[in-house]
């Protein structure tokens, strides 16, 4: 049975760049437009040409892609002005973009109140500024903007909307749930309705998250007959943000209510570069991946009691929804004061550590494990620490080099320019087969001048971690009063991309915070095959 196509649209470059603390830069759109373009998007809405210098500039190239259509976003000629004599439509055309989708207002309430205007104004502003767009030979679509309001308040002038931009010959008719508060039912049945007039191969769904519902109301209504979804990666978007593609791709994929009646551009090989692209973005925008995301989260295949691993270990599909390859996530298994011997045994395979099931040391590792997260390690969040304790409790991890001793000092004192600012120093000796090396470094706080002095020379070990980066450091204090202990959990990446967790423990913060450093380093050497 030949499969119907659904269009994806994405706008994380427009309506995405509207979240609180996200700003793209050029270069920033060229790439993230040539990720979207290789996983397979359709349409790749970049921006509203003449609103910012970046969109302006964005628009002035076309940049090169070989799936998606370049889509400029703006709105249709503004009331009492002609097609001809508006400077936002003037810029839009001559955006380089094979698309322009026009942003109209679908509700009697907002033509009111928004735009001052006349409902028969509106409409023909619809009218004139498709047919402007189609006469130089874009593709058009036009978002209905309150689209779902608008059709609760007055169906006859939303409906009359959405039938003028189709009749003058837009190609997509998108219906917005601009206030994100519709209900999945109630978006089904009114695209359904709309079916009647404008066929559902010619509507597509806009839908903001207000509710937690964006990826179910544009599920609701691909069922009652919409054929394009716009939305976003990781569902970036204004407020509560938009549909997350993340979620709607595998769904649609994978699932096989939609896998047996649609076909979509994310071929299974790109869909594998899913948790990739996913990240690739967060890294960008410089923010913590959401680790609970569906599909692409660090937690999405994440086994933590034991009784779930053991069931894991026989068979993935007891406890998994889908296989996380198929989105190029992975499965994991945590180690954790609940663990029992399965998650032990699972996580040790996931790392590739040889051992023998009937090694006592194997009851050590699950004790010492259980101790030490008493005392306030957790091993769950720091997968690199536990590799590194399995290892050495196997004896497995060589001591590449030693800690003699350690210094930190911090000062506030006045800079050349007369302003006062607090410096930290650090000097660290170590001893690499059998000499010993001292490097000093300053930083920004006593944390970062350790780690920088840390590894500024390790001797012969030296190439092994030029491509060590840290990129997330947090600190939780584990009970109360001046005395209290502090765990320090540091996130670092290599070259190549990799992250890792190392964690450290004590009622000293610096402390802490070098054990999590050398597990890092250790951990870099262990994973690079460096020789002792």
């Amino acid at each position: 049975m030949s499969r119907e196509r659904l269009y994806l649209f994405d706008t994380t470059l427009r309506d995405g760049a509207q979240t609180n603390g996200v700003d793209f830069t050029l270069q920033d759109k060229q790439v993230i437009a040539k990720m979207l373009d290789d996983l397979g998007i359709d349409y790749v809405e970049g921006g509203y040409p003449g609103a910012n210098p970046t969109d302006t500039e964005f628009f002035s190239q076309k940049p090169t892609l070989r799936h998606a259509r370049f889509t400029a976003f703006g709105m249709t000629r503004r009331p009492g002005r002609s097609a001809s004599n508006d400077p936002g439509l003037a810029a839009l055309i001559a955006a380089e973009a094979d698309a322009i989708c026009f942003v109209a207002k679908s509700s009697a309430y907002q033509v009111r109140v928004a735009l001052g205007t006349t409902n028969d104004e509106n409409l023909a502003s619809i009218r004139d500024s498709v047919k402007a767009a189609k006469a130089v030979g874009r593709e058009v679509m036009v978002d209905c903007e309150h689209f779902f309001d608008g059709y609760r308040e007055d169906p006859v002038f939303a409906l009359a909307c959405a039938m003028a931009a189709y009749e003058s010959g837009a190609r997509w008719v998108v219906l917005c749930d601009t206030n994100g508060g519709t209900m999945p039912n109630e978006i089904e049945a009114t695209v359904r309705e709309v079916t009647r007039h404008v066929p559902g191969s010619h509507l597509g769904i806009h839908a903001h998250n207000d509710t937690e519902q964006a990826v179910a109301n544009s599920l609701a209504a691909v069922r009652a007959g919409a054929r394009q979804i716009q939305g976003t990666l990781n569902g970036l978007g204004e407020r509560c943000g938009n549909a997350n593609l993340c979620s709607l791709i595998p769904t649609l994929k994978l699932k096989k209510e939609f896998a047996d009646l649609f076909d979509i551009g994310v071929t299974e090989d790109r869909l594998a570069a899913l948790t990739q692209a996913s990240r690739t973005l967060d890294n960008m925008l410089n923010r913590g991946p959401n680790r609970h995301a569906p599909y692409v989260g660090e937690s999405a295949f994440v086994t933590k009691t034991g009784i779930h691993a053991s069931a894991i270990l026989k068979d993935p599909a007891t406890y998994e929804h889908v296989p996380p390859e198929s989105v190029g996530n992975r499965r994991k298994v945590l180690v954790s004061d609940q663990a029992g011997r399965s998650n032990v045994l699972a996580e040790l395979e996931r790392a590739n550590i040889a051992f023998d099931r009937n090694d006592p040391k194997l009851g050590r590792l699950i004790q010492e494990m259980k101790e030490r997260e008493a005392a306030g390690y957790a091993y769950e969040s720091a997968n690199a620490s536990f590799d590194l304790l399995a290892r050495r409790t196997l004896g497995r991890v060589p001591e590449y080099f030693d800690v003699e001793q350690f210094d930190v000092n911090v000062e506030q004192r006045y800079n050349s320019h007369g302003q006062r600012i607090t410096v930290a120093m650090a000097v660290v000796k170590v001893r690499v087969d059998g000499q010993p090396l001292i490097s000093a470094a300053e930083g920004n706080g006593p944390v970062n001048a350790l780690d920088v002095a840390l590894r500024k020379d390790l001797g012969k070990y030296q190439k092994y971690i030029e491509g060590l980066k840290l990129i997330d450091y947090r600190v939780r204090i584990l009970n109360g009063g001046t005395e209290a202990v502090t765990r320090v959990l540091l996130e670092s990446e290599d070259e190549e991309g990799e992250r890792w967790t190392t964690i450290g423990v004590s009622p000293n913060i610096i402390d802490a915070s070098f054990q999590a450093l050398m597990d890092s380093v250790f951990y870099k050497l262990v994973k690079s095959g460096a020789s002792p």
